[in-house]
Formats: C-alpha cells, structure tokens, sequence
C-alpha cells in the first residue's frame, strides 16, 4: 500500500487507527480517563508550552478523540481536526477563533434553524454580528462583505431545504477578500461533498447526524483546511499575533498549515470547554466505519421516496437536489459525487394543519429533531426546529409553515413508502 493512496472506504475504517500498542486491542480502546501521568517535569513543561505534542487533560486532548479527528480529517482531505461536545460547539470554537467584538460575518440565509438562532442571538452577546445573504447569488456575498467581515458561512446542503450552495464560486470570493470560507457539511458528508477541493478553508460537522449515523452519540469537529494564510493580514490576531499565554509564541508562524486547529484547540476548547466524550468519540469512530455504505443507502432511498410523493396528490411541491427538475440538480451533480443527500423537504396541500397530520400520522418513521439516523426520521420545522425564527425567517430557510422535513433512513424503500402512503391516507 505504500506506493498507492487509500480510497475513501479504507479511510473510513482506518485513518487514525493502529492496534492498541499496550495490549493488541484491534478496536480503539475508550480511554476514559480524565488526565495523563507525565514521564517527568521536563515534558511536563513541554507539553504546556505547546513545544511537545501529547496528551495532558482529555478536555483538550484524549487518544480515543485524537482517532475521531485524525480520521475526519483524512476524509475531509484537511490538514487537522479538533472534535467539539457537538455541532454548536464546534461552531463556537471556530468563530471564537475568527472574532473580536464588533466583527461580522456573512451568512447564507437557508441554514439550519439552530444556526440561525444561534448566529442572531447568543453570538450577540460576544458583540459578533451576523450580516444575513440569499447566497443563491453569489455576488449577494461579495456585495455584503465590510471591513469587518471576519467569515463566510453557509452550508454545502442546507438544512432543511436542501439549497446547494455554489461552493467555488463563494470560495473565490472570500480569497479575494482574505477572509476564511466556512461550509457546513453535516448533510452531504465528506462521502458526498469534500469542500477543500472547491476552495473552502474550513470545513465543520456535526458528528452527531451522518457521521456517527445510529443516533446515540452527541459530537462536532472542525476541520482545517491548512489553505489560508492567517498572517496575511492583521485580521486574525489569535493567530498571527504573540500569544501571552504561551509565552508570546505565534500560532500561525509556529505551526503553519494546521495552525488554526491548534488554536481552535488550545485557544477555545481548552478554555471554552465543549469537550467530546471519549466514549461518544468511540461510538462516532464506529459509526463512520460504514459511512460510505450508510450513504449510498440513504441516498437511493431518498429518491426513490423523492420520485413518489412527486407524484403524490397531497403534495404540493418536494424539494430535493436529485430530481431533475430542481432548481439545484446542475449544482448537486457539480458538487455531490454520488447522490444528493437523504434529507429533504416537502409542502401539503393542505398547509400548516396537514403538516401537523402527517408527523401525527406515520408508524415507521420517528417523529424527533434530528437527522442522519440509520432510521427514517419526520418533522414539522415551523412547529419545532424553526419556531423561534420569525415567519419571514422560516420562509427564507425553507421551513414555511406547510414543510415537512424527512430524513431518509436505509430501511427498504418499499416500507418507507407505504409507512407515508397510510399516514397520508388517513383520515
């Protein structure tokens, strides 16, 4: 194998991880420990200064974790990776890197409602703003961007319409204004879409949907891009400015390509404190070993399920990137390698009440807040992920009050189906 690079199902089940070297365990062990036995004072200080890489206190760093991220990262083709409690998290600790009071950012406005919530509130209180775009057209990004724009977010498949976004295009731009272009793919996956190949500089997940796939474990990561040059400019001071903390050390100077995990890591988590579980970690490593399978699965099915209710007399419109009369399907077949996701959209005839029905009404599916689970998953966003948002709000996002989300599961198809066909049915 040396002389050949790994493909990306080899990767799933093997970046990261070699047999335990202190017993042979093939697994990686869960080490659920919360601190780390120095070999002497000497490394001891090492470690703290940032002059040695190693493991002191598993809030910031753990052998199980170091797996989970090495393996992220491989799969993302980036540089590093620093795994985060979950999604929210991981966002915290990358704009935490990129932000000072008084600083915005450009967002697309189709984007999870729990990112939108937390973009025009809680990052309020840190004095970081928001500055909302349709990023349908790319130029709409460039024409908001200010001096003080430390970021553009968006995400590759948005959540939960199912928008995919111009990744290269929106890239361009933040290269010409300096500033990092951050994507979101929880929804596509790396199996999908890898970001770093259309010019993204950071890439975030949360863990606990696709990647870890079966639901029982919370988790984030980011992932660097190694891309952008942080001491271009005076923007980023965390990172090209002397750190006082570490007795005045240059993050980005001292460790170049992958300097912004290491400040995600030893900047934000270690005082931010969004740790992962080593166990969810364990659970997460697990999970991914069958992510391209989970994939190829959840996106057969959801076409099949697209291509019914298309046809279906209660539905008034499905919003999925694989039917080919979406306004999306050209993007999607640029940026999605092999399916347009398991998560989509759909809007009743009969408007708020028939969305509240149909979640009412299924058997087979689960009707929660999450998505990406091995299992069929149902909800009505403007009742539930989206209620927080203004009605405009929900709207722009694709959550109007006649949407119902679906996330496909890789039960059979055949099922799937007729589990919507009786709840439509009913009466």
């Amino acid at each position: 194998m040396a002389d050949q690079n790994p493909g990306f199902s080899t990767l799933a089940v093997h970046a990261g991880a070699t047999p335990d070297p202190a017993t042979g365990a093939r697994a990686t062990p869960i080490y659920q420990t919360t601190s780390f036995v120095f070999e002497d004072v000497d490394q001891a200080a090492a470690l703290f200064g940032l002059q040695a890489f190693g493991n002191i206190y598993t809030r910031i760093t753990n052998p199980t974790t170091a797996v989970l991220e090495e393996r992220v990262a491989a799969l993302e083709g980036g540089t590093a990776a620093v795994a985060f409690a979950s999604g929210h998290a991981a966002q915290l600790g990358v704009f935490h890197t990129l932000m000072e009071p008084g600083d915005d950012f450009v967002a697309s406005n189709k984007l999870y409602g729990g990112s939108i919530n937390q973009f025009n509130h809680s990052f309020k209180n840190f004095d970081w703003n928001v500055i909302w775009v349709d990023a349908d057209e790319p130029q709409n990004i460039a024409d908001a961007i200010t001096p003080k724009t430390k970021a553009i977010f968006i995400e590759s498949i948005a959540n939960p319409g199912g928008v995919i976004s111009d990744i290269a295009a929106i890239a361009k731009i933040a290269d010409a204004a300096g500033i990092p272009l951050i994507v979101d793919n929880t929804l596509a996956t790396p199996y999908l879409c890898r970001p770093f190949k259309h010019g993204a500089h950071i890439v975030i997940h949360s863990l606990t949907k696709f990647m870890g796939g079966q639901g029982n474990s919370m988790g984030g990561i980011i992932v660097d891009g190694g891309n952008l040059d942080w001491s271009a400019s005076d923007k980023y001071p965390m990172l090209s400015k002397p750190r006082p903390e570490y007795d005045s050390l240059v993050i980005h100077e001292t460790f170049g390509n992958f300097g912004f995990a290491i400040a995600c890591r030893v900047l934000g988590l270690r005082d931010l404190g969004g740790a992962i579980s080593p166990f969810n970690s364990f659970l997460i490593l697990n999970g991914i070993e069958t992510l391209p399978l989970r994939m190829e699965k959840h996106c057969a099915n959801a076409l099949k399920v697209a291509e019914y209710l298309s046809a279906h007399d209660a539905i008034e419109w499905v919003r999925y990137a694989g039917l080919k009369d979406n306004p999306y399907h050209a993007l999607a077949e640029k940026y999605l390698d092999h399916g347009a996701g398991a998560v989509f959209t759909i809007a009743l005839k009969g408007g708020y009440e028939a969305g509240i029905k149909l979640v009412s009404s299924v058997e087979m599916f689960s009707h929660l807040a999450n998505i990406g689970d091995t299992k069929s998953l149902i909800i009505h966003p403007a009742s539930t992920t989206h209620k927080q948002l203004s009605d405009e709000q929900k709207t722009a996002a694709g959550a109007g009050p006649d949407v119902v989300r679906l996330s496909i599961g890789i039960e059979d198809a055949d099922d799937i189906i007729a589990d919507l066909e009786q709840a439509l049915s009913a009466g």
